[in-house]
């Protein structure tokens, strides 16, 4: 099982939207880069990510799981980008703050520090376990 980190600004959908969205989940569309759409393409029905509040906020904010593979995105009008599925599995119990990511040394290579622009980025083994653990779950 892979883990990503899916960045969204809370005025467009926070956590609490997708929570909402309950065990049926919501498409993650919109992406427009091709390295993201690289990272949605690997993604498999199973796989957890942690969903970031990007710009508002600037922290991990919940476990999400993959409940649908790619498939096209209808909002992109050149057929070119995909979207997932994705369902809120649990709150983190302290939100992890980018912050906090940045000053810890053992984040030094991660994707949301060194590729701060990319809305979809892989989480290794070891950066989930220690982001879970921070964020008490």
């Amino acid at each position: 099982m892979a883990h990503w980190l899916y960045k969204s600004e809370p005025f467009k959908w926070s956590w609490d939207m997708q929570v909402k969205a309950g065990a049926k989940g919501t498409h993650w569309d919109g992406v427009r880069n091709h390295l993201a759409k690289q990272q949605m393409l690997a993604m498999k029905i199973g796989d957890t990510g942690f969903f970031y509040h990007s710009n508002e906020g600037k922290e991990i904010v919940g476990i999400v799981e993959v409940i649908k593979e790619a498939y096209p995105d209808p909002s992109d009008p050149t057929g070119k980008f995909v979207m997932v599925d994705l369902k809120a599995v649990k709150p983190l119990k302290t939100p992890v703050s980018l912050a906090t990511v940045k000053a810890d040394p053992r984040f030094q290579e991660m994707a949301l520090i060194k590729y701060s622009r990319l809305s979809v980025q892989p989480v290794t083994d070891e950066e989930w376990e220690l982001l879970c653990a921070m964020g008490g779950v």
